[in-house]
Formats: structure tokens, sequence, C-alpha cells
């Protein structure tokens, strides 16, 4: 066997789209140092790239438009158009901009955190099933929610603070049983792991203990839920993400560097622990606020950043277009829920829980396959 049939897929991939990622700028004291820049994409996979970005921009551009027109009382795409931009009739854009449009803000924000937050953790990990679903970010934000229904906390502020404390005092619990000299993104998947089955066991104990009105309403919001969702919703969740997706988007280099190994990224200038900190707590509180909006909908910020990568082409899963996959699934989703069963309308994470399962599923026998987790 060669050494070059010796390399898994995903390896492979890797060594094609990230070679040279660094090169020599000088010498201090008698060590030559390097400049990290990144990785080379070729025109092609740019020019790819940048033409998935804008076909999915304007499929989660229709499907918002075509989750407003649903409801009792139907619109039509230019009373839509009208509405949002409040050049239509009053009825419009009062239907639009007060009742439909704060609901499908709250979709669109939440599927933008989903995504940008699993693809930071699978790319820090270099895990493909790595995400806040599964590592216990997302059941560490769920424990506190619930407990604060249980205790009356119920105003979305509270929920917000709650989701934030919950999911970042797990993110450093995940980070510090991991730690061992150092982490791993292997080791922090199997902790992650263990800390979700403690923290849904935690919720399962609230749940038992709150009484039936209570316990209603947190199912209702375990399960990923838009519904009635106003612009109180919506106001902290955009400011959030403008706070926290800039940063992100500057630092995305370090999640790339780590993507070649923890021992070339360190040679190369990339401070790998800091790094992988800074980029998971970061991921961890866009996740948080969009749990705390929407309830933990399930699969979307797994599911999101594979399907853009494979679309992309590229051996890491992009942040832009992982946010508007993870936004179109949340829409597409929202508006399936809204129109499969007549004058029902229901959770959206019931659907993309029942699309995401079968994912989940085609992502662990692949990785079984090649043997690389990936």
């Amino acid at each position: 066997m060669t050494a070059a049939q010796t390399i898994p897929p995903a390896s492979a991939a890797a060594t094609t789209t990230t070679a040279t990622p660094a090169h020599p700028v000088g010498r201090l004291g008698g060590r030559t140092t390097f400049r990290l820049r990144r990785p080379p994409v070729s025109g092609v996979l740019r020019g790819r790239l940048v033409a998935v970005c804008a076909a999915l921009a304007a499929l989660t551009f229709a499907a918002l438009c075509g989750d407003v027109m649903i409801g009792d009382f139907g619109l039509g795409v230019g009373e839509v158009l009208g509405g949002i931009f409040g050049t239509g009739s009053p009825d419009a854009v009062f239907i639009v901009q007060d009742l439909r449009l704060p609901r499908v803000l709250v979709g669109l924000l939440v599927g933008i955190a989903f995504g940008i937050g699993g693809a930071l953790l699978q790319t820090i990990t270099r895990n493909p099933l790595a995400s806040p679903d599964t590592i216990g970010i997302t059941a560490g934000g769920t424990t506190a929610v619930v407990a604060g229904i249980v205790l009356g906390l119920e105003s979305p502020a509270g929920a917000l603070g709650l989701s934030l404390a919950g999911a970042v005092a797990t993110a450093l619990a995940i980070y510090l049983l991991a730690w061992k000299g150092g982490t791993t993104g292997y080791r922090i998947v199997l902790v992650g792991v263990a800390v979700s089955w403690i923290c849904a066991s935690l919720t399962q104990f609230l749940l038992a203990r709150a009484n039936v009105y209570q316990a209603q309403e947190a199912v209702g919001w375990l399960v990923g839920n838009i519904n009635g969702r106003g612009w109180e919703n919506v106001v902290p969740l955009a400011v959030a993400m403008a706070v926290l997706v800039p940063p992100v988007l500057a630092l995305h280099r370090w999640a790339q560097a780590l993507q070649l190994g923890d021992d070339l990224a360190r040679g190369i200038g990339v401070p790998v622990h800091a790094a992988r900190l800074v980029l998971l707590l970061a991921g961890v509180c866009l996740v948080a606020f969009a749990a705390a909006a929407a309830g933990p909908v399930a699969f979307v910020s797994l599911a999101a950043p594979q399907i853009a990568q494979r679309l992309a082409g590229l051996a890491w899963p992009p942040l832009v277009a992982s946010a508007l996959t993870g936004a179109l699934m949340v829409l597409a989703s929202d508006v399936v829920a809204r129109t499969i069963v007549p004058d029902t309308e229901l959770p959206v994470g019931v659907v993309t829980g029942v699309l995401g399962a079968p994912f989940l599923f085609w992502l662990l026998t692949r990785a079984n396959r090649i043997g690389t987790g990936g």
C-alpha cells in the first residue's frame, strides 16, 4: 500500500486546500518566524463559494417572504414586500411588521446563530459530529432555562441570561474536564457527550418537579419554537449577533489553522489553547442567545455547516455559507411546520428534528465507513 493510499478522504481534502498556510517573515532569536495567512483556495473554489452564498441568500429571502405570506389573512408577494419596506397598504404594513415579521426575523437570526456556532465547534474540534446539540452546550443552556421556568423567571430577559449563563458554564466545565496538559477536539467531544447526558437528566428531574403549567411551557420551549415571538425577542438577539459575529469572522483564520493540527498551528504562531477557548466561547454565546429566543432547535447547528461545506467543496465549514444554510433550514422548516397540518402550527423544531435525524445517521455511517470521523 502506498503512502497516498493510506490518507483518508477527509485528510486528503484538507491537504489540497490548506497547504502552505504560512510563510517565513524573518528570524528572531535564532528562530524563523512565520506569519499566518489564509489557507489557499483556488479561484474556482472561491467563485463557487461566492455563487453558493448568493444562491443561499436568495433562497433564504424567498423562504422569509413565503413564511410572512402564511396566516389567517393571506398576503401576496407584492403585499409582503410592501409591508416589509413600509410602502404597502396600512393593513398590510400592520400585519407584516407587527404580527408576522418579528417571528420570521427570530427564525432568521436563530438559524444564522446556530449555523455559525456549529461551524465553529466542528472546525476547532475537527469533527463533523461536534455541534452544540451533541457536546452538551445546548443542553446546559436548556437546563438553566427550564430551571428558570420552574422558579418563575419567564421573561425574555430572564431566559436570555439563564441560557447564556448555563451554556457558558457548561462550556467551561467541558473545557476544564477535557484539559490534560492541553485540550484536543477529540477529548472535548467525548467529555461534552457525557456532560450532555448529565444536563439532560437534570432537565428531566426539573420537569418532574414542575407543576403541569410549568411543565407544559417548558416542553413547548424544549422542542424549539418560534410561534408567538415578537420584537422583544428580536432586539436582544440582533444586538448580540451584531456584537459577536464580526469578531468571529475576524478570528476565523485561527479556526482554519487548527484544522492543520495543534503542532503545526502552534508552529505558525497560533496560540492554540487560547484560540480554541475563545472560539469555543464565541460559538457558545451565539448558540445560547439563539436557544433563549427559540429553544434548542434540533440539528440545525449539526447539519448546516456540513451542508454548506459540501456545497462549497471545501475542507472546512465556511462561516457565511453555514450561517445562510442555517437560516434557510429554520425558515423553510417553519413554512413546512405551518402548512403540513391544516389549521395547526407545529413547532419548527419538530420539522428540523425529523429532517435532521436521517442526516445524523448518514454522518455516522460515513464516519464508520471511511474510519476518520469525518
